[in-house]
């Protein structure tokens, strides 16, 4: 049998990620499977059952390298995601994602009003399609035969922790992502459940995030390589655990992951509340909160440009071709900027109907500036959250990176001179699945606290004078352009909408 080790499993958008951990902290093996999801113009879906296939594949694959099962397995989750199921348990509906963005009238209207506030400051979660909130008020007005049908409305961590005990529970950390969970007083909130029109018997029971249970199904354990003595623990939601695995946990640091989409977080022990700019204040555990911003547009915006403006031209095919491309045009590209808000915006405008734009085009540029001016946008986004932190928190020092793109030099420099911060890239495990290691060695003893997490190997990369100076400049322009352009996009959405 092996030694002790914990796994941490992080189930995101595009696949789940599992790491296993000695009490050393060493990382014993790691497993990754993907699936899809289905995006049809506002519409984002994922079936649930091959998420729970690459669920077990993901333990499996570390048991069977390890010769023996865990002592623990500790979750994180994507948050924001609702799926509709019936008195068996069964899904009605693949689990609809974040990037959902069919129930924003809902938001629009609910954002302008003073009940809108009022759920924010009590929930801690902007008020925007993204939120399960919006999407079943949606789903009742515009699918009322569905919505009278659902006997529950769960996450996808809910639906696999169904799958493998047959109870419904709902972490803190995870209820406060839904916009229905009074993130002070740590149960459903009462004017939410009664904007989307349901009782709190449609939704799971709220649990601590180290709530633990044995004795998952048999079959199902034997599966995956488990004794009836493995133990699961609840978790947490990936973004919240992102910033314990990046060990972001002093004030004057903040994480930035960038993935599909991207998010700037601090951690604080009270909220930060901010109606107008609706920081999100989503717990970490009953004393932790992890508060900033989420931008949709990440990860996804390079492979839109790969895909759409490159498609194998001027021979770049992959990421590495494109940003070995972005690293050969100076910084500003050229007067070229571009707002990248390709599938809407979240923080700091909350704007479902804003579109991407390039400005500034002349017959000087060329792919390489467009790429470049791409690469600058997806910082700037990311600036213009790490600003409004600041206007109500006070400076930042650090930025802690984590995500797929922190394996490329060229755009961790990029960030840094933008934001005109140090950047730090830890190595080791991904940063969510990490995060719920250390989330259940805290609960079982092997820390007294987070401060104790040793800090691994990081490369660091500091801000370039030169190039922050040109950012500045840019960075000016960019925060005016939505303002001006807001009218026109949301115009150009309503005739794409009757174009469809």
């Amino acid at each position: 049998m092996p030694s002790p080790y914990i796994i941490g499993i992080d189930i995101g958008t595009g696949s789940t990620k599992a790491v296993a951990v000695d009490k050393n902290n060493t990382v014993l093996s790691t497993a990754q499977h993907f699936y899809e999801a289905i995006t049809q113009g506002e519409k984002s879906e994922q079936d649930v059952h091959p998420v729970f296939v690459a669920f077990q594949q993901s333990i499996r694959q570390i048991v069977d390298k390890l010769g023996g099962p865990p002592e623990v397995i500790s979750f994180s989750s994507a948050m924001h995601n609702i799926l509709v199921s019936d008195s068996q348990g069964e899904p009605l509906t693949g689990a609809i994602l974040w990037s959902d963005t069919r129930s924003n009238r809902v938001a629009e209207a609910l954002r302008s009003s003073p009940l809108g506030e009022q759920i924010y400051l009590a929930t801690g979660t902007p008020v925007h399609s993204m939120s399960p909130l919006c999407k079943i008020r949606w789903m009742q007005e515009c699918e009322p035969a569905l919505f009278s049908k659902a006997a529950r409305f769960i996450s996808i961590k809910e639906f696999i922790w169904w799958q493998l005990f047959g109870e419904y529970v709902i972490d803190h950390s995870l209820a406060s992502a839904t916009g229905l969970f009074n993130v002070h007083q740590l149960r459903w909130e009462e004017p939410a459940l009664q904007f989307a029109g349901i009782s709190t018997q449609q939704l799971s029971q709220p649990v601590p995030v180290t709530y633990t249970k044995a004795n998952a199904k048999r079959e199902l354990a034997g599966e995956m390589g488990l004794s009836a003595e493995t133990v699961f623990m609840v978790g947490a939601s990936d973004g919240t655990l992102a910033n314990l695995g990046s060990r972001c946990l002093r004030p004057s640091d903040a994480a930035v992951t960038i993935g599909t989409s991207a998010a700037v977080r601090i951690t604080s022990p009270t909220p930060v509340q901010d109606a107008r700019r609706m920081i999100f204040n989503y717990r970490l555990d009953e004393n932790t909160f992890v508060c900033g911003g989420a931008v949709n547009n990440g990860g996804n915006v390079f492979q839109w440009v790969l895909e759409q403006l490159f498609n194998g031209r001027a021979g770049v095919g992959n990421y590495e071709q494109l940003f070995q491309l972005v690293s050969q045009v100076a910084a500003g590209s050229n007067g070229l900027l571009f707002l990248p808000y390709l599938h809407g915006e979240r923080a700091p405008i909350w704007d479902e109907k804003s579109s991407g734009a390039f400005i500034g085009i002349g017959v000087g540029h060329n792919l390489a500036h467009f790429a470049r001016s791409a690469a600058e946008g997806v910082c700037f986004a990311l600036l213009h959250i790490l600003s409004s932190l600041e206007e109500v928190c006070g400076p930042l020092e650090q930025l802690l990176v984590s995500g797929g793109l922190t394996h490329t030099d060229v755009m961790m420099q990029l960030l840094a001179n933008v934001t005109g911060k140090r950047v730090v890239v830890q190595l080791g495990g991904d940063a969510s699945a990490m995060g719920a290691v250390y989330l259940a060695q805290k609960a079982r003893g092997y820390l007294s606290a987070y401060s104790e997490i040793p800090v691994n190997k990081a490369t660091v990369f500091q801000p370039e004078a030169a190039a922050g100076e040109i950012y500045k400049q840019s960075f000016a322009v960019y925060k005016n352009l939505y303002p001006v352009l807001k009218d026109s996009m949301h115009t150009l959405h309503a005739l794409a909408q009757r174009s469809m």
